[in-house]
């Protein structure tokens, strides 16, 4: 199957997408709409060219606070919804499970009551438009340290939202280790609210052992060090906690992974880890969803079986009741066995 007819067949089954961040599905257009309107300019080439120039996790996450810093009011978000809606049906994707960073927002003055309201409003209209559902893990930041963590969850406590499910953790890996937001995480599972990490995308595997043990991680964000230790992978085959893998981004940052064919999801799937695909941060990677599939397939000789697995796995590991879990892989299952006729 060539990827023309490998597109045009995936864009016929349902998928769910579990690692993606809000701010980074924005296209380039509209990068330079907010540029224009803050800066009262066109965006110079080499702005645009620094911007996507990176050489590790560190550069890009410089670059990803230079695009927040680009909106200047809470309807900015408006621009950002449209996108996304965009993207998630040139993907057909129904069910999204979606990261936004609110910390650089707030240090601009940016209300987060303000911003959930306005968040609300465009994934209701997602909802009614395309019948597409969305829901929203506020990532605490470890960039920031844990004091600004901490001020965040308050934050996201004292305005608990339908669309909010849980929190998430993501940023500089290295200078925010997991095992510093415990007794957040702690709280935050108190509060009925689902709680997952970034681990072992820019660390070895001791920080997602510190994402399951301190953090209690219901799911692992990146987690590609896993390959690193044996009984790491044992231990979460036997204990079914998924991995969400994004194999485009660790290219991009380089860290662990050099080359597409290198990447260890094709090892750590072959083992029985619970693998789900994410798409990570679309405008900067250059990538989406389906062309993260068409990777698989592509260059690691995932099968169409595998893939089929690998969608069931993004709903089957959302948090989805599950009723509806079982509707949408049904829904999935289905659409396969049009393609595989």
């Amino acid at each position: 199957m060539n990827k023309s007819e490998f597109f045009t067949s995936l864009q016929q089954v349902p998928k769910s997408e579990l690692h993606v961040h809000i701010e980074a599905v924005i296209t380039l257009n509209s990068i330079e709409k907010l540029y224009k309107k803050r800066f009262n300019k066109d965006m110079p080439k080499e702005e645009h060219s620094s911007l996507f120039s990176y050489e590790d996790l560190s550069g890009f996450i410089t670059s990803f606070l230079k695009v927040q810093d680009l909106f200047t009011e809470v309807n900015d978000f408006d621009l950002l919804f449209d996108d996304f809606s965009n993207y998630l049906d040139k993907n057909n994707i129904k069910y999204c499970e979606a990261f936004f960073a609110p910390s650089a927002f707030l240090k601009k003055g940016f209300k987060y009551d303000e911003m959930i309201q306005n968040f609300s409003k465009n994934i209701q209209k997602i909802k009614n438009e395309k019948n597409i559902v969305i829901k929203l893990l506020p990532d605490v930041s470890r960039t920031f340290g844990l004091e600004n963590a901490e001020q965040n969850y308050k934050l996201i406590k004292e305005n608990l939202s339908s669309d909010v499910i849980g929190i998430g953790l993501g940023g500089n890996e290295v200078k925010g280790p997991c095992n510093l937001f415990g007794p957040l995480f702690e709280q935050a599972k108190n509060d009925g609210l689902h709680v997952v990490a970034h681990a072992g995308e820019d660390v070895g595997p001791e920080s997602i052992w510190d994402a399951i043990k301190i953090l209690h991680s219901e799911r692992i964000g990146h987690g590609i060090t896993t390959i690193q230790d044996d009984e790491l992978i044992q231990y979460i085959v036997d204990k079914k906690i998924p991995l969400e893998i994004c194999p485009t981004s660790n290219v991009f940052t380089k860290k662990y992974v050099k080359t597409m064919k290198e990447h260890p999801v094709r090892q750590l799937f072959d083992k029985g880890v619970v693998i789900t695909i994410g798409s990570d941060d679309p405008v900067f990677f250059k990538t989406d969803l389906t062309e993260e599939y068409w990777n698989l397939y592509n260059e690691l000789n995932f099968t169409l079986d595998e893939i089929e697995t690998l969608i069931c796995n993004g709903f089957a590991t959302s948090f989805l009741p599950d009723s509806e879990k079982i509707n949408f892989i049904n829904d999935v299952k289905s659409a396969f066995k049009s393609i595989k006729k």
